[in-house]
């Protein structure tokens, strides 16, 4: 039998059919295949503040991990920030280059959450991690948005610079941490690890460093460590980067498809060795949103200034040489949202609430349609519904299909900056103001 990350692995590589997975379980970002298409069923429609709401319960100090589900339990990070003096706060603000509008804390302790999943009941509130001075970030992130993963009874948890741990949930014990992976984020931490085999795969991209790390997950220690090698940015604040790799498959050889500030590269996830880069051909930074792969070719969202989304064909004999792009799209892709694949199309929502709908192979428009304000978070497929989660806190139910139909916009209080997380019978939505369990 094959261990299902081996073959979660597998079935991303070749998403071009329907796969089985268990849909018990979310063990990461953008779920078992980190696509953010679930098997899972008999999910809520409709649902408001008042109504089908299983529970609500509001998480101690603030986060944007998305929630992880495994063995009825649910999993969150969040960071518990003690301010910092005015005095302390306008100084390092004057001595930053950074334009955005930036919190600065005196200390922060990064924590793991854990809940019921059938009752929301507090199970777990666990200290992993404490960083004295840590790095300003923008006031819309947070020092614990990059999301965990549950894997046999151990929760990695990253929180960008200031390190990642590895939690037994059942006995509570840290089995191990490590805290070598400083870089200059500027923004805050944004990019999630992924897991492949005994490695945890990393994104380092800061402002001063920018490389691609992979970490045992039996100790934490590195086991490669592979430098950006594309020409950087005069400007260091166009070098940073928050995405987060997907593994796909050339004819049964798996490469780490790894978006950064002005190229995308493939990786040998054994061993780190640069397969292949390609440049945007125009300026992309600052770019979050995850690839998505399928009929051949693999999406890549280039991020700001102007995002375009890319569709590469890689090439298993072309050696070292980079993919074709088989064709750009220019109108409306995300910064910061990543895209979706149902069947024969792609989805997305941009930063200024339009959703659209391309045809996978050709990168042709079907329809686009507002249907909101922002939108940070990425959308969902599941039970045969698409979910798109607007920044203001409403969420988008539409069908799939060659043209718009919407089903119903639900709204809860706060702003929604954060993807959700689904299993059969359950879906769970984190805003600013709680964390709500939401059923049919």
């Amino acid at each position: 039998m094959y261990h299902w990350r081996l073959y979660s692995a597998w079935i991303v590589l070749c998403s071009i059919t329907p796969c089985c997975f268990s849909a018990d379980s979310w063990p990461e970002w953008r779920g078992p295949q980190g696509t953010g298409v679930s098997q899972a069923v008999n999910l809520p429609t409709s649902w408001s503040e008042k109504s089908h709401i299983a529970w609500r319960v509001v998480v101690p100090g603030h986060g944007w991990s998305v929630p992880v589900i495994g063995n009825k339990q649910v999993w969150v990070t969040t960071g518990i920030a003690q301010p910092a003096s005015q005095k302390d706060a306008a100084r390092r603000r004057k001595a930053s280059t950074n334009s955005q509008p930036l919190t600065v804390s005196a200390a922060v302790s990064l924590r793991a959450i854990g809940l019921d999943l059938v009752t929301g009941t507090l199970l777990h509130n666990k200290e992993l991690l404490t960083e004295t001075d840590p790095q300003m970030i923008h006031r819309e992130n947070s020092y614990a948005t990059p999301t965990p993963i549950l894997e046999n009874n151990r929760l990695y948890c990253h929180y960008g610079p200031y390190g990642i741990a590895c939690l037994d949930v059942e006995t509570q014990k840290v089995i191990w941490e490590n805290r070598s992976l400083r870089v200059k984020h500027e923004n805050g931490p944004g990019s999630s690890p992924i897991l492949w085999e005994n490695l945890l795969i990393i994104h380092c991209d800061g402002i001063d460093q920018q490389y691609i790390v992979a970490l045992n997950t039996a100790d934490g220690k590195l086991a490669w460590k592979t430098p950006r090698s594309g020409k950087p940015h005069p400007d260091v604040q166009m070098r940073k980067a928050y995405s987060t790799s997907l593994i796909v498959g050339i004819n049964g050889t798996p490469q780490v498809v790894s978006p950064a500030a002005d190229w995308v590269y493939g990786y040998d996830p054994r061993s780190g060795k640069e397969l292949w880069k390609l440049s945007y051909g125009k300026l992309g930074f600052s770019n979050a949103p995850r690839p998505i792969a399928g009929h051949g070719l693999v999406y890549v969202c280039t991020g700001y200034m102007k995002s375009e989304l890319l569709a590469l064909r890689l090439n298993p004999d072309a050696g070292n040489s980079p993919p074709e792009i088989a064709w750009r799209f220019k109108r409306g892709v995300p910064n910061v949202s990543s895209p979706l694949l149902v069947d024969g199309a792609i989805y997305f929502a941009s930063d200024n609430g339009i959703a659209t709908c391309i045809d996978a192979k050709s990168g042709k428009l079907r329809w686009s349609e507002r249907i909101g304000k922002r939108f940070w978070a990425s959308p969902l497929y599941a039970d045969g519904r698409i979910y798109f989660f607007d920044y203001d806190g409403a969420t988008t139910v539409i069908k799939p299909g060659n043209s718009f139909q919407k089903l119903a916009v639900n709204r809860l209080d706060g702003t929604l900056l954060t993807s959700a997380a689904v299993v059969d019978g359950s879906l769970l939505l984190r805003t600013s103001q709680a964390l709500y369990c939401i059923r049919p």
